[in-house]
């Protein structure tokens, strides 16, 4: 045998020994690891906000889907829409209390506890949109501010997290054309968080009203026009059965987001790996949800043109005016809140500098829309 030859097989040996060293510590340490697949089922009580048909409860399901799969079954989420266990509104309180485990909602419909909860969802409009705003909140200084609110200043027991950027919501229905700022006087006016705010600084009368009530209320006339958030939702409300009049494009909120909130107490008891799955499942539902929103959205608009008859218009240019005037005069009086001042301040510091990063570098599709399908937007 030649010494190549040899050193060939002292080497197979080696290998071979090696390997069974190697596969007899692997399996030594499979057996003292637990099997994770075949750990116990935790079922998390969740209620949204929304009714059970509508496309919000659709998007609040594909979180708990994904949250669902990515735990190997180890999460399992019964998911019920607003009243099965409280109203819209009252979802903060049931998870800070225990009643349920979390929810689907969005900061606006606590807005009255601290107007800075605003600020987390339907916020100032500093020229950037929700996409660009979500990175903010999901920012270490973002995150940290909004702990802040909820759990130091609030002293709620309660975690957090924010999926879904929305696109501009409307100025909403009206029973008459909205030519410019005076057709807004005195008219009583639905929507919510700091909106409520800048609308009444123009002069119209606002309430607060969970999507349930708004239209018989604008049925029985004790609203006169209203907003709620886009052409689906809108439409499955049934406003195009009380107005033809629907305007899009308003600064009153230029941003929202879905906030998803657990029981502090709940979300600690969970293995960190299932939490950590119940954060960035929303990541995960963001995407799928703006997916979403962009096919149906864009359908049911065309939907409310073609087979429904309304009559959509962007917001006059002396609206939008007023607006950005009542959001100076609004901010200049909250400002004196130093923890408001603070997100403020974080905000705007954050608008500027991501502002004009897209502003500068981002092209005019606009144009490039109108090359491709001349004459289907109005000048």
């Amino acid at each position: 045998m030649s010494n190549n030859a040899q050193s060939t097989r002292v080497s197979r040996r080696r290998f071979l020994k090696g390997s069974a060293v190697a596969a007899g510590t692997a399996a030594a340490g499979t057996v003292a690891m637990p099997n994770v697949s075949r750990a116990e089922t935790t079922v998390l009580k969740m209620q949204s906000s929304w009714g059970a048909t509508g496309i919000f409860q659709d998007m609040a399901r594909q979180y708990t889907e994904r949250c669902e799969k990515m735990s190997g079954g180890r999460l399992k989420f019964d998911l019920l829409p607003a009243g099965a266990v409280v109203k819209a509104f009252e979802v903060q309180n049931a998870c800070d209390s225990g009643i349920i485990d979390c929810a689907h909602t969005v900061t606006a419909y606590w807005y009255g506890k601290n107007k800075a909860a605003s600020l987390f969802g339907t916020c100032p409009v500093f020229g950037i949109d929700s996409n660009q705003t979500l990175a903010w909140i999901q920012s270490t200084q973002g995150k940290e501010l909004y702990r802040e609110l909820v759990q130091d200043i609030l002293k709620l027991n309660v975690v957090g997290f924010f999926t879904m950027p929305m696109p501009t919501q409307p100025l909403g229905w009206f029973k008459k054309e909205i030519k410019d700022l005076k057709d807004l006087r005195r008219m009583k006016y639905r929507t919510v968080g700091l909106a409520t705010d800048i609308m009444q600084r123009m002069g119209m009368r606002v309430t607060q009203l969970p999507g349930g009530e708004i239209i018989p209320a604008f049925e029985r006339g004790v609203i006169d026009a209203f907003e709620f958030n886009n052409p689906t939702a809108d439409r499955q409300l049934g406003a195009q059965n009380v107005s033809k009049n629907f305007v899009l494009a308003s600064y009153h909120q230029p941003a929202e987001f879905f906030e998803i909130i657990y029981s502090k107490k709940k979300f600690d008891s969970l293995a960190p790996e299932l939490q950590a799955i119940c954060e960035y499942g929303a990541e995960a539902a963001s995407t799928a949800s703006l997916g979403m929103a962009y096919d149906r959205y864009s359908k049911d608009l065309q939907g409310l043109i073609n087979e429904d008859g309304v009559s959509v218009s962007r917001t006059p240019d002396s609206v939008l005016e007023a607006q950005l005037k009542s959001w100076d005069e609004v901010l200049v009086k909250l400002e004196r809140d130093p923890y408001f001042k603070k997100v403020l301040d974080s905000q705007r510091a954050w608008a500027e500098r991501v502002g004009f990063f897209s502003h500068t570098n981002t092209a005019d599709f606009k144009k490039a829309y109108n090359h491709y399908f001349p004459g289907k937007l109005k000048s």
